[in-house]
Parts: structure tokens; C-alpha cells; sequence
């Protein structure tokens, strides 16, 4: 009889501690409700910041900066970097239109603030302290074949960035529109996230600055 009595009881005290495991919140509606809010609360305090202070999607739309980002592609943008440092030319970045700034574009930082800029003969031609007779842009990211026609020179102020798309022939940049004010600047691309089998992170271009 003692062993069937010491049985029950530890039964009893087994059963017992598997109903303290359960946790609180499951024990009744309303312990649940409180911490599903406190989870969506917690949630919404770390995605949020992230979301609008430090990354953000974006959706490639068109055909501008071909053959290095396609139609559809899915990028995330880092917003922060800009906040501690300048931009730099090569860097990809998502612009507001500035007619429009409701619309954004990805394009290439081409002329830096203070730098002249020349198009000629096909060719990018940057003036700058380091430069002051010209140097030729080398573009190894351009397609094959592709130029830029025509002929512009601009000065860029203070403040402002010469922008333009890799698929020059289709590209609304910089030449139509002028150099952009640095405060349009959303961030730069950071990363491809779609499709997954081109996810890949972004680096800025080194030029070869050729002397003209």
C-alpha cells in the first residue's frame, strides 16, 4: 500500500509541475492578449526605425541603369550612411524626381560638388583641383558599345551631385534636369534581395582617372 501511495504522489507532484511549466500568458485569454500586444508593441519599436530611418525597399522600375540593375529587381537602400559621410562618385542611389518628389529614381553619382563636368566625343570628362586640365572617366560598368552622345559641360555647386543611368541612351538624368541637390538623395543601393539568385551587396567603383 506505502509504494502505491508514493506513486500517486509523485504522479501528483509530476502533473503538478508540467501545469507550472505552462506559461502564464496560455493559462487564460486575457494574459494572452496582453502578451500578444506587448510582442506586436516590441515589434513595431525595432521595425519601424528600420524601416524609415535606416533601410528601405525599393523596386527597380525601367530600363536606365541596364546591364547592372534589371526591370522588377527588389533592393534594400541604406539611408544612414549619408548622415555620417559624403557620397561618392560611382555610388548608386535613389533620388526623389525633382519635379516630382513623390517619384524616385536609381541613377549613378557621376560629378562630385565643386567638379566641372564635360560630355565629348562619348567621353566623361571631369575637372577638379586633382584634375585641372580634365581627365577621362573610365566606365567599366558601362555595356559594351555604350557611349554617351552629345555635348554638355556644367559646373556643379556646392551641395550638389551630377547623376546619370548606365543605359545611357534611355536614361533621365542629369543632362535633362541639371545637377541634383544632395538633400534629394534617399540613400544608396545596398543590396539585391530579388531575384535570389542574383542577391548581391553593392560596392562602390574604383576610376581610373585617364588624363585628357
Amino acid at each position: 500500500m506505502r509504494l502505491t501511495i508514493n506513486k500517486e504522489k509523485k504522479e501528483k507532484k509530476s502533473k503538478e509541475k508540467k501545469e507550472d511549466d505552462i506559461p502564464s500568458f496560455a493559462q487564460s485569454p486575457k494574459g494572452f492578449v496582453i502578451e500578444l500586444i506587448k510582442i506586436v508593441l516590441i515589434a513595431l519599436v525595432v521595425i519601424i526605425p528600420i524601416r524609415y530611418f535606416l533601410f528601405q525597399p525599393f523596386y527597380v522600375r525601367g530600363a536606365s541603369m541596364e546591364p547592372n540593375f534589371y526591370d522588377n529587381e527588389y533592393l534594400i537602400v541604406d539611408e544612414i550612411t549619408y548622415r555620417f559621410s559624403e557620397p561618392e562618385r560611382g555610388d548608386v542611389i535613389v533620388v526623389k524626381v525633382p519635379e516630382k518628389q513623390s517619384d524616385f529614381l536609381i541613377k549613378r553619382i557621376i560629378g562630385l560638388p565643386g567638379e566641372t563636368l564635360e560630355i565629348k566625343d562619348g567621353h566623361l570628362i571631369i575637372y577638379n583641383d586633382q584634375n585641372i586640365k580634365g581627365s577621362i572617366l573610365s566606365e567599366d560598368y558601362l555595356k559594351e558599345g555604350i557611349s554617351t552622345a552629345g555635348y554638355k559641360k556644367v559646373e556643379i555647386n556646392e551641395g550638389e551631385y551630377f547623376i546619370m543611368g548606365d543605359n545611357r541612351p534611355v536614361s533621365l538624368d542629369s543632362r535633362s534636369f541639371g545637377p541634383l541637390d544632395g538633400d534629394n538623395i534617399v540613400g544608396r543601393a545596398w543590396l539585391r534581395v530579388w531575384p535570389f539568385d542574383e542577391f548581391s551587396h553593392f560596392t562602390t567603383p574604383e576610376y581610373n582617372l585617364i588624363k585628357n
